[in-house]
């Protein structure tokens, strides 16, 4: 075929038409409306991202409006047509609707509002607001955190006060685990080092030329070599809900792993798989083996304050990446700065924690705090505290407890009568004063169970009716000076045994 010509005006040049019969031929257009195709294209770029960065802050206010109107809205009739008392819940910050949908609505009051809520709340639920002490009236049982930090509560305070704290591990887990799988990339392939440099270097040194760019970005690639993670070994430290989704997505991507985790609960156990990954005797012995290291542990003080620190470092391979999604105290920056200094340690370390020793440092590939940021991970903590909450209201069980004893005492079918439930001090002979008192109040035992953690102890008790609930708990209160408080729960939308709110003692309140 021979090629198609057209006149054409300026000195934009004739191109062969090459398509297919009666198909538009494509002309190349003059070198001074190409360059000013590319700086309308940069401009256009530039404007796309503004618009997203816009688009993006719309629909995070338009989910801070909803979350707020949920919180808001007039209690509606109870499902089975409960018109008791309901339950208040005071919220800090925007808590997804869907955490917010599982309170039903007659039997639940939510808000943020102190001044919608019927009566003073009786349980707190926030994300990263600092909770004041003076901002916990005596009327609250428990404090739920939508995340699994609780460094924004005050919990020595609370424990102190008779409350549980409750958070939601694993809720944020798949979230976490995304980032680390990228994070194992971003050490590995050069891929931060490689973008600042086409954005800083060449797009500056070659004026925003298409051609030369293109040159240039091909030529560069040779100064950011990295090597693939198949094969590799990554070092998973702490294998509870997030470790363990690590440690499956790293088998799946041709990783070896090494898990270390000297608490490691039995369901945690049951969830990893086992004949496919290595389990460490000691920190040392992972230190010593990993190419990789990400740590998954909660920070404690005297505990896990610096666990990677200047003395095991050095077990390390010169060239191991440490990653840190956890908590920022974990992994000693002074130290790892000295390491880098020295050479001694060559690999990088990437968080979403700022360092003071690292500032700036070329090795520390540093974001904002990610971990928990997607709208799953907020939708799933939030319905996780609601559940919590619920839980422990209306029938006194603890679970998911950062200061409190695991406790759950399932109702026997049918039951009728009050259940007792009292945070005391964990002295000896308590228990036994309590019991003795009932005795003598010719209350008869059901079922019980009595737990404890540090100073506390929780003891839930089943017995039938109570013809002076408040009475009891006043008496038992004075005959036993180690409870803090205690509460009686009935089936408590049915009306059995107060309504939601009723017989709550608390010992430092009423003597204040």
């Amino acid at each position: 075929m021979m090629p198609t010509t057209l006149p054409l005006s300026g000195k934009a040049k004739m191109l062969p038409c090459k398509t297919a019969r009666n198909a538009p031929c494509k002309l190349a257009a003059p070198v001074s409306r190409r360059l000013s195709t590319v700086v309308r294209a940069t401009s256009s770029i530039e404007n796309d991202e503004i618009a997203l960065l816009e688009k993006a802050l719309s629909i995070a206010r338009e989910r801070q409006a909803k979350a707020k109107e949920q919180a808001a809205a007039p209690a509606a009739p109870a499902a089975g047509g409960y018109q008791g008392a309901a339950f208040t819940i005071k919220t800090f910050n925007a808590i997804s609707p869907v955490g917010l949908q599982r309170f039903p609505k007659g039997k639940y009051v939510v808000s943020g509002d102190d001044a919608q809520l019927p009566s003073s709340p009786m349980a707190i639920m926030l994300r990263s607001h600092q909770l004041k002490v003076e901002e916990v009236p005596a009327t609250v049982r428990c404090i739920v955190r939508c995340g699994a930090g609780v460094n924004n509560i005050p919990v020595p305070k609370m424990t102190e006060l008779g409350i549980p704290v409750f958070n939601t591990p694993g809720a944020n887990a798949n979230a976490v685990k995304e980032l680390v799988i990228c994070s194992l990339l971003l050490a590995s392939r050069g891929i931060v080092e490689g973008h600042k440099h086409v954005e800083n270097v060449i797009y500056k040194e070659e004026n925003m030329d298409y051609e030369k760019v293109a040159k240039r970005i091909e030529k560069d690639k040779a100064k950011f070599v990295g090597t693939e993670i198949e094969g590799k070994t990554l070092g998973v430290i702490g294998l509870g809900a997030i470790g363990g989704l690590v440690v499956n997505a790293a088998l799946a991507l041709g990783m070896k792993v090494v898990g270390y985790d000297p608490v490691l609960s039995l369901d945690a156990a049951w969830k990893l798989p086992g004949d496919r990954m290595t389990r460490a005797d000691s920190l040392d012995d992972l230190l010593k083996v990993s190419d990789f290291i990400t740590v998954h542990v909660p920070y404690i003080k005297n505990a896990t304050h610096h666990m990677i620190n200047g003395t095991n470092m050095k077990i390390c391979k010169p060239g191991v990446h440490l990653l840190n999604f956890a908590r920022g105290e974990i992994i000693d920056g002074e130290a790892l700065a000295d390491m880098y200094k020295s050479g001694r340690m060559t690999g990088k370390y990437v968080s979403d924690f700022a360092d003071p020793f690292l500032s700036g440092h070329p090795k520390h590939l540093v974001i904002p705090h990610l971990g928990a940021s997607t709208e799953e991970a907020e939708d799933n903590s939030a319905a996780m505290a609601a559940d919590t909450i619920k839980d422990f209201l209306e029938t006194g069980t603890i679970r998911n407890s950062v200061n409190f004893p695991q406790t759950v005492l399932d109702k026997k079918p049918g039951h009728i009568g009050g259940r007792l439930c009292i945070v005391n001090k964990n002295e000896a002979g308590v228990l036994g004063q309590i019991t003795t008192y009932l005795g003598t109040q010719k209350v008869n035992i059901e079922q019980q169970i009595n737990t404890s953690r540090g100073d506390i102890a929780y003891t839930v008790l089943d017995f039938g009716k109570v013809e002076d609930p408040a009475g009891l708990q006043a008496g038992l209160a004075k005959a036993c000076p180690g409870i803090i408080s205690s509460r009686f729960i009935g089936n408590v939308f049915d009306d059995e045994l107060g309504q939601p709110g009723t017989y709550f003692y608390v010992k430092w309140a009423a003597s204040s």
